[in-house]
């Protein structure tokens, strides 16, 4: 018996695909990866981060988007992604008007003014957080990017500056997280792991 090979999608293409389900899929080497749904803490700390910024006054509330926001990311390194959904992103202005008919920010779009990611347990989430999508969300020019450690309860903040991540600061227990682009947030690393049912 002779079985096909599934043609390899490009990007365009993988933007054009419909299956009629709730699924989110990342396109890795033009093939679709389904994503697992988010771990409980995940989502949580995500919409916690998500009423902190609404309730600041300093955004939107429609310009932040949580696990829903797909952005077109460079493949780096083989077998890397070519699209990621962060835990949170902040878009700009503009991005409401280019994301009425979907949710993705392409890389001819401008870059969301913030991305967060939230670290999974186990060191292939680690590595991917802290070092491939940091790499990746870097050379899509992406000003701002916190990684939410849960295992250490910190903060990582890196701002970008002559197109390379600088970090500003690794938050920890009662310390202000510190945003260059959101210098008038009042947000410390406690109010984000102590906010929930413990």
């Amino acid at each position: 018996m002779v079985t096909t090979q599934p043609q390899k999608l490009t990007f365009e293409e993988y933007l054009a695909y419909e299956d009629d389900t709730e699924n989110r899929y990342e396109l890795i080497d033009g093939e679709l990866v389904l994503l697992p749904p988010e771990s409980g803490i995940n989502d949580w700390i995500a919409r916690y981060l998500f009423f902190s910024l609404a309730s600041s006054g300093l955004i939107p509330p429609p310009l932040i988007a949580i696990h829903t926001c797909e952005l077109q990311v460079p493949v780096l390194q083989p077998g890397e992604a070519a699209n990621r959904y962060p835990d949170l992103v902040v878009l700009r202005q503009e991005h409401w008007e280019l994301t009425q008919k979907r949710l993705t920010i392409t890389l001819e779009m401008p870059p969301p003014r913030l991305v967060v990611e939230v670290v999974s347990p186990g060191k292939t989430s680690r590595e991917r957080d802290y070092q491939r999508k940091c790499a990746q969300y870097e050379a899509t020019g992406i000003p701002e990017y916190w990684i939410v450690d849960t295992q250490q309860e910190q903060v990582t903040v890196l701002c970008l500056e002559e197109g390379r991540y600088i970090e500003v600061g690794v938050f920890g227990q009662e310390a202000a997280i510190i945003s260059p682009t959101f210098a008038q947030l009042k947000l410390t690393v406690k109010q984000i792991f102590s906010s929930g049912l413990g």
